[in-house]
This record gives structure tokens, C-alpha cells and sequence, in this order.
């Protein structure tokens, strides 16, 4: 049973990730996976090279903890064929909905997440503090132009890649703000999916390199961190889940936006009151409700992870 439970938080982690400003992180935090995945990530190291070379293979999966990702990825691949695709065009008819459920998960995450802290000492507000004004700081950046060097694209999928496993940070917010959404998700991965080596691979590549470097070496610093400072670690997570809702506030008017292959994609928006006067807002308000009653669900699920 612990591996389907696994797989069910793996389908979570990946339909969050269809909603702009919710990472899959965020869900791994809250569902109580988050140390495991980060130590899971970090074995994959020497040791674990030397014993595929010996072909031992059990050896392998227990240092990796195989069995884990391997029900963790297939939930996130299951999400992504099935609830995804539902949750993506739920989003295209009724952003305000989504949002509002999302808003209500992370908005009570937050409590849940905050009893994690032993001990709130005056370094964990700081820590707390910080972590939310990154998050909100990121919200209102301008996005940079698209730029093609190297070097950049290495630190784009760092940071792409990064930001997926740091709760409360989108990874395809992030591309926005440093100007290669289009250049990498949009271009590059459509020209490899129509097999245009060419054009594609001179970006996937460094991109790519960037991804591991970054996975590889955030995932042993926050698991050091998190074995090191768990109190710190978990007050800067809890700021950066908190800071995320200013993205994801549902009520909210397009200020500025971007048409991207004919698609417009949104750099910056109005946040308003929500009408109280409107039935659609009470909808709204049912479905934050439900975000936050199943945050009950997802705890028991991680008392039995």
C-alpha cells in the first residue's frame, strides 16, 4: 500500500504543475514526500554509479530508493495523461475555479506545513519572512528578453529545474521571467518533437545540462539544509508557499500580456476584491473550501507515506 499511496501523490505533484504559479514541489511538501524525494535524488551519486557497473542491481534500488520514484514518476506520468489534460482545459473555461481551489490547498498548506517548525525562534520569522517576499518579489519581476548564449540557456534549465523542486516556485514561471519560455518549451521541444535535430538540440542540450548540474546539486543542499537547519529549512519552504498565493490569487484582470505562437501567455496581472454580489463568486469561494478540506486528505495519506 505505501507504494500507491506514493503513486497517488505522484498524480497530484503532476497535475499541480498545469496550474502557472503551483509546482509540483509544493505538493510533495505538503503530501510529506519532500525529504524522501530530495535523499532519493541525491543517491544518485558515485556509489550508485559503481553498482550498476557491478550489475548490482538490488543494491542499486535500495540506495537510490527505486521503488519509490518509480511509483512517484508513474503517478506524475498517469496525472499528466489522464487529470491533467481534464485540469488543463478546467483552467482554459474556469481560471477562477482552479485558482480557487488551489488557493485553498496551499492557503491551509501553510498551517500544516508551519507545525512542521519545532520551534519558532526569531532566525525562523526571518526565514519565514524571506521565503515570502522571494515568492512575491518574483510575482511582480519584469521578464528578460529571450537570449540564446550558452551559458544562459545551462542557467536556465538550472533554474527551471530548481524551481520545480523548491516548493511554492513554478518551473515555467521562472522561463517566463528570464525571457526562454518560448525559446525552449514552446520551440525547441515542439522542433524535437518533430524530429528537427538541428534547431532543437543546440538549446535542449545545455538546457539539459543545466537541469541536472542543478538538480544534483540543490537536491544534496537542501536535504543538508533540511538534516542541518530541519526548523530554518522548513520556516524558508513555509515563506515561499505562502508568498505563491499572490500569484495564484483567483480574482484577478490580465494588466499585461504576450502572444507567444498565437497563444497569449500573462506577465503581469491586476489582483482584485473579489464581488461579492455575483453567484460565480460564492462559487468560487465553495471550491477554495474544497482546496482546503482536502488538505485532511492529503495529511492522512502522508501518515501512511
Amino acid at each position: 500500500m505505501e507504494y500507491f499511496y506514493t503513486f497517488l501523490k505522484g498524480f497530484a505533484m503532476g497535475a499541480a504543475n498545469v496550474v502557472p504559479g503551483v509546482s509540483g514541489g509544493t505538493i510533495a511538501f505538503i503530501t510529506g514526500i519532500y525529504q524522501r524525494l530530495l535523499d532519493s535524488l541525491k543517491a544518485f551519486d558515485v556509489r550508485a554509479l559503481r553498482m550498476l557497473m557491478k550489475m548490482d542491481i538490488g543494491g542499486f534500488a535500495k540506495h537510490v530508493d527505486l521503488g519509490f520514484l518509480i511509483s512517484l514518476g508513474l503517478g506524475v506520468l498517469a496525472s499528466i495523461v489522464t487529470l491533467a489534460k481534464i485540469l488543463k482545459d478546467a483552467y482554459a473555461s474556469s481560471p477562477v475555479l482552479v485558482d480557487a481551489f488551489f488557493f485553498g490547498l496551499i492557503l491551509a498548506s501553510i498551517f500544516s506545513v508551519g507545525k512542521m517548525v519545532k520551534k519558532w525562534r526569531p532566525f525562523e520569522i526571518v526565514a519565514l519572512l524571506l521565503g515570502c517576499g522571494i515568492a512575491v518579489w518574483l510575482a511582480f519581476l519584469e521578464p528578460a528578453a529571450e537570449n540564446k548564449n550558452l551559458g544562459y540557456l545551462m542557467v536556465c534549465g538550472a533554474a527551471g529545474m530548481c524551481s520545480m523542486i523548491i516548493p511554492g516556485i513554478s518551473g515555467s514561471f521562472i522561463l517566463l521571467l528570464m525571457g526562454n519560455y518560448k525559446l525552449i518549451i514552446l520551440n525547441a521541444v515542439n522542433d524535437l518533437r518533430a524530429l528537427k535535430f538541428a534547431e532543437s538540440l543546440p538549446i535542449l542540450i545545455p538546457v539539459g545540462i543545466g537541469a541536472v548540474l542543478g538538480l544534483v546539486v540543490l537536491s544534496r543542499v537542501l536535504s543538508w539544509l533540511f538534516k542541518k537547519y530541519h526548523d530554518t529549512a522548513v520556516a524558508l519552504i513555509t515563506g515561499f508557499v505562502a508568498g505563491s498565493l499572490v500569484i495564484i490569487w483567483p480574482w484577478k484582470s490580465i494588466a499585461e500580456s504576450v502572444v507567444i505562437d498565437g497563444k497569449v501567455k500573462v506577465i503581469a496581472w491586476h489582483r482584485e476584491l473579489p464581488d461579492l454580489m455575483l453567484a460565480n463568486t460564492w462559487v468560487a469561494v465553495a471550491w477554495l473550501v474544497g482546496g482546503i478540506a482536502l488538505i485532511a486528505v492529503t495529511e492522512k495519506l502522508a501518515s501512511k507515506g
